[in-house]
């Protein structure tokens, strides 16, 4: 770290390499925190872990026992040994004997994107419940149809306050906060959907997957899916980067005008009959590839064999979009991991390493600032995976029983991760004292080179 350091102040590298220096390193030194610890009130399993996305301050969780906690991970409730250990306590717990509090387990617990003002838990009562974090009383509810799986909330959103949800129903329903009622639902799933994911560059497009293996791309402003991904469907590795410069699509958009034109004109001209007179053309000026194109964009793959593609041979049971929003991260009960292409709807064949992958609960996945990690539970352990060549890098194991839900925090390069064994458990970077620090910096002068001119 000090060699960043130095290069940085002489000027030999960016502000923006030398950022992504620190935290890449800070990231490979991840390991279990022996300077902070949480204390976790729940008496089940941790199902979800969030921290709030405007502060990066307070840490949401719900477990099975039908609690939820907040804890605030940057100021302790208490200390030990000397100062050095911060003890993190729950700061508000809602549990079974609150009056609206849900009376089974929590599947899922999410702050409101713009404000740790509200928090959202769906729970296996089939209550979704929007929850004052101030007041801790219920501001709004909705009954669903079946258990709830997951829920989730667009970051990007401006236009709507859409409550996504997952449950054993085959429809996946959309709940407005603001009118308190369903704003309308996604049908084509043919089983439950256990996982749900928001686009990180669209408000509009919603990624899901079923208990029936397909994973479905949604725009929630018309009806049907618009993809539906195919495992079969391949590319290999990243999709090139289109480039070009304005005097290429320049010669480009003459090239096609001109070529528009004399096709037009050889079509007009063998548009005619054996008496020389021009035939007029139709109203409505289409042909028949046209006709069969227009109806295959009326509800792409519904009713044909593209809608019966699956991304997974087993259930979906999680998802994450990468930042830029240019590909999905899938997991299935056939201990899969799938990197897809947004765009295309391509699988890119990333070999991941085989690995064990729970087959009945929906997993939460994490991604690093940079998106060149990513935090998959796997079993009792959690390990992370490089993005593009599939490799396993680190494998974090301190958990008893297994891991059901992890969350990266990127404003301190902090990784928290919640297990059957009701812990929630920090992996941080080394914390150095004040000693350690000047020792480092005494080894870094001794070992620099001296001015010698002098003499």
């Amino acid at each position: 770290m000090w060699k960043e350091i130095s290069e940085r102040e002489c000027g030999k590298i960016r502000n923006s390499l030398f950022t992504h220096r620190i935290k890449t390193t800070r990231i490979s030194s991840l390991n279990i925190s022996n300077h902070k610890d949480i204390i976790s009130p729940h008496r089940g399993s941790i199902n979800s872990l969030q921290v709030d996305l405007t502060e990066g301050r307070y840490l949401l969780s719900g477990a099975s026992d039908a609690s939820v906690a907040v804890y605030d991970v940057q100021r302790a409730t208490d200390h030990e040994g000397g100062g050095v250990i911060e003890k993190h306590r729950s700061i508000l717990v809602i549990d079974k004997q609150h009056e609206h509090g849900h009376k089974y387990a929590i599947s899922s617990a999410i702050w409101y994107p713009v404000d740790t003002g509200l928090f959202i838990t769906g729970s296996y009562d089939h209550y979704i419940n929007v929850w004052d974090a101030n007041t801790s009383q219920v501001v709004v509810n909705f009954k669903m149809p079946g258990k709830v799986y997951r829920t989730a909330m667009s970051s990007l959103a401006t236009s709507h306050m859409l409550i996504a949800a997952g449950t054993e129903d085959v429809q996946v329903r959309l709940c407005d906060i603001s009118s308190g009622a369903f704003a309308h639902t996604l049908s084509g799933h043919r089983d439950g959907v256990m996982s749900l994911e928001w686009s990180s560059s669209n408000e509009w497009v919603l990624f899901t997957g079923g208990c029936d293996g397909a994973i479905r791309f949604w725009d929630i402003r018309r009806a049907g899916c618009f993809k539906v991904l195919n495992q079969s469907h391949t590319q290999f590795g990243r999709r090139p980067q289109l480039v070009h410069s304005n005097t290429e699509k320049a010669s480009t958009s003459k090239s096609s005008t001109a070529g528009q034109s004399s096709s037009g004109k050889g079509r007009i001209a063998q548009r005619k009959n054996v008496n020389g007179n021009s035939i007029k053309p139709s109203t409505t000026g289409k042909t028949s590839s046209q006709t069969k194109g227009s109806k295959q964009r009326l509800h792409p793959g519904m009713l044909s064999v593209q809608d019966r593609a699956t991304a997974h041979y087993g259930i979906v049971t999680g998802l994450k979009a990468t930042e830029d929003g240019m590909y999905l991260l899938s997991a299935g009960s056939d201990s899969r991991l799938r990197l897809w292409d947004v765009e295309s709807g391509c699988n890119t064949l990333v070999n991941f390493e085989a690995t064990r992958l729970q087959t009945t609960k929906p997993l939460q996945l994490a991604v690093s600032q940079d998106s060149d990690l990513v935090f998959v539970p796997c079993m009792s352990s959690l390990k992370a995976f490089d993005l593009w060549s599939g490799k396993s890098l680190f494998d974090f194991r301190a958990h008893y029983e297994n891991v059901n839900c992890c969350w990266y925090n990127a404003q301190d390069q902090e990784l928290y991760t919640g297990a059957n064994d009701r812990q929630i458990l920090v992996w941080s970077p080394p914390k150095y004292t004040s000693n350690e620090v000047d020792e480092m910096r005494k080894e870094q002068a001794s070992g620099c080179d001296q001015d010698n001119w002098s003499d």
